[in-house]
């Protein structure tokens, strides 16, 4: 079966550390047709939606303090007139409850359809940020005792509860982590020290 080009999406979106306490998050959508689809004799693909959302998000809490959207490309003149409304996020936990707020506010006219699906899926990454924000902390500071109490150890994983499958709140990695013990070893990570011939407790001194 023949297989014609039709449409392509790509999200993006990287994380930055800007302080012990921040860090930035920079998204962009991008949609493109196929060349030669919409301008007859158009050898290059061709970007008809490109949006660019930079959040400051402070740590731990992951509360946006700044928010900044951009039209890049865009098909009305009047597209851009909505940005600034996404100021609105400014306040916004982007952990638990993001995605329901975000519709909230910026759902079917009152935002891009666009921008508001790049934001949502900004928020995963936001929450695996704060995972590389501790994990970085940690390896700054090994001499720190890192025995928690019981409600710090609840608020870092408080962003994962129910996300999906394996961290359901009544499930066995949850009730494993409430009663003191630890998130298993990534597979990931695993597989990496086992190929540089380190042991798995280099994973403990650096997890977040």
């Amino acid at each position: 079966m023949t297989r014609q080009p039709l449409h392509t999406r790509g999200y993006h979106v990287e994380a930055f550390k800007i302080a012990e306490d921040a860090l930035v998050l920079r998204g962009e959508v991008r949609d493109t047709k196929p060349a030669g689809m919409y301008i007859e004799g158009d050898t290059e693909p061709l970007d008809i939606h490109h949006m660019v959302v930079e959040l400051t998000v402070s740590f731990p809490t992951l509360e946006i303090t700044a928010a900044e959207v951009v039209f890049e490309t865009h098909p009305h003149t009047l597209c851009p007139a909505i940005a600034d409304h996404y100021g609105a996020l400014v306040g916004l936990s982007i952990a638990r409850g993001f995605t329901h707020r975000v519709r909230e506010l910026f759902g079917g006219p009152r935002g891009c359809t666009h921008t508001t699906a790049l934001l949502q899926a900004m928020a995963p990454v936001a929450i695996q940020s704060a995972w590389s924000m501790r994990a970085l902390s940690n390896a700054l500071r090994p001499e720190v005792e890192r025995e928690l109490t019981e409600e710090q150890r609840e608020a870092i994983y408080a962003g994962n509860l129910n996300t999906c499958h394996v961290w359901d709140e009544e499930g066995e990695q949850v009730t494993r982590l409430r009663a003191g013990g630890d998130v298993e070893i990534p597979l990931w990570v695993e597989r990496r020290l086992d190929e540089l011939g380190r042991p798995l407790d280099e994973w403990f001194r650096r997890r977040g």
